[in-house]
């Protein structure tokens, strides 16, 4: 099994902070098994159905604005996996959640910024999956549950979000100390994940302590589901990375093994 994976991507300029997620990442790909290819759901594509991503050659897409010009510079080019991509919208569609092929587009930023810090190499297939963030957590639990047997297959499914996400209360130039209220969520979350509690998970908008706060919006926290029900029933998890940038952003990274 290729035990999927969740990180928290943080802002695009990740690739260049000195800050230990960057640090972080940059030595995931080196502790991990190579991939055959990697299943990116990220945070920054939301569609209304499923699409997967089917150019053999995704473009690099700069889907921020405000930046230095370097940024803009960037590029991933990882080459993409048509035959897999059929295969992902098979899975999809077997499970009852109807797919679509993209052949259009590239690779956001919450798939290269992590990937180009991990794998600089750019030499696996990357692939694309979409959220459906008006879904909620259920579903996408569903979908990485469909996607389960790519775990067998040297597919990593990596879900790329960020463990907490109130862009209101970032502070790009303060301190890095963590507020109660999403040291509160973080731990939760963690404690949840050890235990097994993917029910309270999946209700984690009533059950967990200022939920609302850390996530306005929930797009951040769905992939962290994809992975998850990727890994099966009762996964272990191992934490492997936790730290804040920009003081409110919890940079988590999660392994689930079976």
């Amino acid at each position: 099994m290729t035990p999927p994976i969740f990180v928290s991507h943080g802002s695009p300029t990740l690739i260049f902070d000195d800050v230990p997620a960057r640090d972080f990442l940059l030595q995931l790909g080196q502790t991990l098994p190579r991939p055959k290819a990697i299943l990116v759901a990220s945070a920054h594509w939301e569609t209304p159905a499923s699409r997967v991503t089917a150019s053999p050659a995704p473009q690099t897409i700069h889907d921020f604005g405000g930046f230095a010009p370097i940024m803009y510079q960037q590029q991933y080019p990882a080459p993409g996996d048509p035959a897999l991509a059929a295969r992902v919208k098979a899975l999809l569609d077997k499970a009852g959640i109807p797919a679509e092929l993209d052949h259009a587009r590239g690779l956001d930023h919450g798939a290269w910024v992590p990937l180009k810090l991990s794998w600089p190499g750019a030499d696996i297939p990357v692939l694309q999956l979409s959220l459906q963030t008006h879904l909620g957590p259920a579903y996408h639990l569903k979908l990485g549950e469909a996607l389960r047997p790519l775990t067998e297959e040297g597919v990593l499914i990596l879900g790329s979000g960020s463990l907490t996400h109130d862009l209101r209360s970032v502070s790009w130039r303060g301190p890095n100390a963590e507020p109660d209220w999403v040291k509160s969520f973080g731990d939760w979350v963690n404690q949840a994940l050890i235990e097994g509690r993917t029910d309270d998970l999946v209700n984690y908008r009533k059950l967990a302590p200022n939920a609302a706060r850390n996530h306005p919006t929930e797009e951040h926290f769905l992939p962290l589901f994809v992975a998850l029900g990727a890994a099966g029933p009762q996964p272990r998890m191992e934490l492997l990375h936790t730290s804040v940038t920009f003081s409110v952003l919890r940079m988590d990274a999660f392994e689930f093994a079976r």
